[in-house]
């Protein structure tokens, strides 16, 4: 049996930067999304061009906090996850469906990206174990997540095709530590990960 390969996590920095765009390609990971479907409100994310989307996320890679995490096998990038403070997705913050169960601040994990030649080796276990280190290494308490849930309501016994499993996987952040607190949907639970305090 062959061992898989090392996951090495690291934040998406303007040195990165070249990273990403080998891994999201031309199309920007989906549709020429280039992972602004949550950070800006639909009505202006309509009006940017994908050039627009994509400098708009390399701007973010000069800040402080990473505008989320790479994933690298062997020296290639191979996974991505989006992970941030939940005011920082405009879209999140503004939507009826994912409204706060309550006023705790919480960051937030939104998207993921696989390249297909990695999918099958954890990349998305290990990109929710990287989201919670980051998270907690800038300050945060929580972690949350809106995955789909493939054992609930209409996705049972289904597979997911296409993009459909962008947000996570239910089990997979089951297997993390989150718990459900609420949900959006029939088959989007809102997932939790309460960071312990460190003891000194």
């Amino acid at each position: 049996m062959i061992n898989p390969p090392k996951v090495k996590i690291e934040p998406l920095t303007s040195a990165r930067w070249e990273d990403l765009q080998t891994l999201f390609g031309e199309h920007g990971a989906c549709e020429d999304c280039w992972c602004m479907a949550w950070r800006v409100r639909r009505k202006d994310q309509t009006r940017m061009s994908s050039t627009d989307r994509r400098e708009a996320l390399h701007q973010m890679t000069r800040r402080k906090v990473a505008p989320g995490l790479l994933a690298y096998t062997d020296g290639r990038p191979v996974g991505w996850c989006s992970v941030g403070p939940r005011e920082s997705y405009e879209a999140l913050v503004h939507s009826r469906k994912y409204r706060p169960i309550d006023d705790q601040p919480v960051w937030s994990i939104v998207c993921f990206f696989m390249d297909r030649s990695a999918r099958g080796l954890g990349l998305m276990n290990a990109l929710i174990r990287g989201a919670v280190a980051y998270a907690r290494e800038h300050g945060a308490r929580v972690v949350e997540a809106y995955p789909t849930d493939m054992q609930a309501g209409e996705m049972a016994g289904q597979r997911l095709s296409g993009d459909g499993g962008y947000m996570g996987i239910a089990s997979a952040f089951r297997k993390a530590g989150f718990v459900e607190v609420g949900r959006a949907s029939g088959t989007r639970p809102i997932m939790r990960y309460s960071i312990p305090e460190e003891i000194e």
